[in-house]
């Protein structure tokens, strides 16, 4: 029986956690939503449901990683019971969705990189440039590097490829927002930016859609549902204590994110103060969707600016950085699921690289079928999220708190209001979720909402959540059986 490799240091899972946080969700899309939702207004509930959702839903999965030592799927067999396993299916089910595309968005980051380093991209038209590289055969082969630098470090194991790689990503991603912020705040009329991201319009909080999109921007760009700090949770030790670390990586995650609207925005207003454009134009830029934005904006605004070359090479190295992070805890995630099944790490990353590159191909290839995986699964991150709250309800929140949650020695414990939390506001947060973004597909489709080949529809999510659904509860047993009896680590 092999033992189980751990982190070397509580500051292992530190790096692992905010590299698994910290990805492209903070430095395209938080600038964005900043932007949709009126600036400084949406900060407030953003910071608000870190403690309401997020936070929360990190000490859980932390928790129920450190105590049984098993991935997502072997995890819900043990808290609940194997009858629930299906729940833990599903959740890394939804992930490994994500990891898909993601693994395209990834050699997306990858390739702009590259290109401003060798091709001259700032000079280059950029949404011909877009163009060009989103039509051709390209996004296949970078398909392929991402995988291939993924799963090698994977292949590393816990200690010598993810803690040492995000030992290095984490703190050089860090230093590269805080030299983009500077650089963003000495460019003319940047402090425009600045008050339009800090001065907060507080009749706007009367907009239901604020705090809507706060809630989900949380939830997804912490990680938060997911299982990926779960699974590295597995390989914490005894002492780790769950709630100091979900509250680092919570906070750690909404800096990125700040970091990342501080180099942004203001760069966008400094942009337009040059040009012959309205303040109407700047929010429409900054509001563009997330592709848009950074791969045909960006590079333009960049070109405007001295050294710009450098500075979008910065960018897209910080941006890179954020995606392999978050890549390889998806990848990890999976490795782990096999490596519970009986397979060794070896075989377990090839099988994982090898599926991920396939059913990553229609991503690849088709934007419309890329929009459709993000819409489906990045929807289904809420109801993993949900699944987490149900398997502490069903255990009991106030037993799950001094049974899985309390670590011996340590002063930083929660009260009775986690269980209050858990009971009463996270199940209510995710039907108010779930219920509007339901809402939001039907009334801006309401004649073909429910068509299941429309890539943005309720149909199609539906659909494919029940297919996913049927197929693990069906198989149950099986997967249950496998995953919970095989001991290959201690």
């Amino acid at each position: 029986m092999k033992k189980r490799e751990l982190f070397a240091s509580r500051w292992g899972i530190i790096f692992a956690g905010l590299g698994m946080a910290v990805g492209t969700g903070n430095i395209w899309r938080f600038p964005r939503i900043v932007a949709q939702q009126g600036g400084g207004a949406f900060l407030i509930p953003w910071i608000l449901f870190l403690f309401l959702w997020s936070i929360p839903l990190l000490i859980i999965e932390i928790s129920i990683g450190k105590k049984t030592r098993s991935g997502v799927i072997g995890s819900f067999g043990k808290i609940i019971g194997e009858n629930y396993a299906w729940m833990g299916t599903f959740v890394t089910f939804v992930t490994t969705a994500i990891m898909f595309y993601y693994a395209v968005v990834t050699g997306w980051c990858l390739k702009y990189f590259l290109a401003t380093c060798f091709q001259d991209l700032i000079k280059k038209d950029s949404l011909a440039f877009w163009n060009s590289f989103t039509s051709s055969w390209e996004p296949v082969l970078f398909l392929f590097a991402a995988l291939g630098i993924g799963g090698f470090i994977i292949h590393k194991g816990v200690v010598k490829g993810i803690e040492r790689v995000n030992k290095i990503l984490i703190p050089a991603l860090f230093i590269i927002l805080i030299i983009a912020c500077v650089r963003s705040l000495t460019l003319p009329s940047a402090f425009q930016g600045l008050n339009f991201l800090f001065s907060p319009n507080f009749a706007r909080l009367a907009d239901y859609k604020v705090w809507l999109n706060a809630l989900s921007q949380s939830a997804w760009s912490t990680g938060a549902g997911w299982g990926l700090i779960l699974t590295y949770a597995v390989y914490s030790h005894k002492k780790e204590n769950p709630v100091l670390t979900a509250t680092t990586l919570g906070f750690g995650n909404n800096l990125a994110s700040l970091l990342a609207a501080v180099a942004v925005i203001p760069t966008v207003f400094s942009y337009f103060s040059t040009q012959d454009f309205s303040h109407q134009k700047v929010l429409e830029v900054l509001q563009a969707d997330s592709q848009g934005l950074t791969f045909i904006w960006i590079p333009n605004l960049f070109s405007k600016i001295p050294a710009g070359s450098f500075f979008l090479a910065l960018f897209f190295l910080a941006l890179s950085f954020a995606a392999f992070s978050s890549l390889i805890s998806m990848m990890e995630l999976d490795t782990r699921i096999l490596m519970d099944a009986g397979f060794s790490r070896k075989k377990a990353i090839s099988l994982i690289c090898i599926c991920a590159f396939l059913l990553g191909l229609p991503s690849a290839i088709s934007m419309g079928f890329f929009s459709n995986q993000d819409w489906v699964w990045g929807l289904g991150l809420m109801v993993s999220g949900f699944f987490f709250t149900i398997a502490v309800l069903k255990y009991g929140p106030k037993k799950f708190r001094q049974n899985i949650i309390s670590t011996p020695g340590s002063k930083v414990r929660l009260n009775k209001w986690f269980d209050i939390l858990v009971t009463f506001l996270l199940p209510l947060q995710f039907l108010v979720m779930l219920g509007w973004w339901l809402w939001k597909s039907y009334s801006g489709n309401p004649h073909n909402w429910f068509n299941i080949t429309s890539p943005n529809s309720i149909g199609t999510v539906l659909f494919q959540w029940i297919i996913a659904l049927g197929l693990f509860i069906l198989l149950n047993k099986t997967i249950a059986k496998k995953m919970l009896s095989n001991k290959n680590e201690s």
